[in-house]
């Protein structure tokens, strides 16, 4: 008996739905992130995940006047940095065409057979919309977009025996005729400062 030369994904997306987080929690989240500089950055957006890790639940991207954005993730009230500062998020990774930018992007178990995929960036004014597919499924979902940056998260299960992974997101981005301007899979990602 031969393998089908197309095994169906071993992962089903099975939700990408968030919630606002309260101006309060966003106020906490940012404070306990970027400690005495929390007051130089407003959010512009802030979100929790459909699905939440023994760590995350959340994330807020704040941006200052200087156009620094910073990534903090939440659980409950309190928020944190994956990233050192919390500013080397911006001008490290661009997509093919500088139309987006990458800032940090995980995936943590949420529980059994389920994992929470979070990860966001800045786009360009090119561009008008951003959607994400994950693994070798082309559905796309819509991110949540303000601000210049956006926010894609999702609730994950994979398959009950345990040995599979979750699939990897992949970023695509629309102009406002509709027209795929960058895909993720099929472009590379590029190191390097605004051009």
């Amino acid at each position: 008996m031969s393998a089908s030369p197309h095994t169906p994904a071993a992962f089903t997306v099975t939700s990408t739905t968030t919630a606002p987080i309260d101006a309060g929690a966003v106020s906490e989240i940012l404070a306990s992130c970027l400690g005495s500089e929390a007051s130089q950055y407003h959010a512009v957006i802030a979100v929790r995940a459909p699905v939440a890790s023994s760590t995350t639940d959340g994330v807020v991207i704040a941006v200052n006047s200087a156009n620094q954005y910073v990534q903090c993730e939440s659980k409950g009230h309190k928020g944190n940095s994956r990233s050192v500062p919390p500013t080397f998020i911006n001008d490290r990774l661009w997509g093919t065409g500088h139309l987006i930018e990458y800032f940090d992007s995980f995936s943590a178990p949420a529980g059994a057979g389920q994992s929470l995929s979070l990860g966001a960036g800045h786009y360009t004014p090119d561009v008008a919309k951003v959607t994400i597919s994950y693994g070798d499924d082309p559905t796309q979902y819509p991110a949540v977009m303000a601000g210049g940056a956006f926010v894609h998260t999702a609730a994950i299960s994979t398959s009950p025996n345990g040995n599979s992974f979750p699939p990897d997101p992949y970023v695509h981005a629309y102009d406002a005729d509709g027209k795929e301007i960058y895909n993720q899979k099929t472009q590379p990602t590029v190191k390097g400062t605004r051009q």
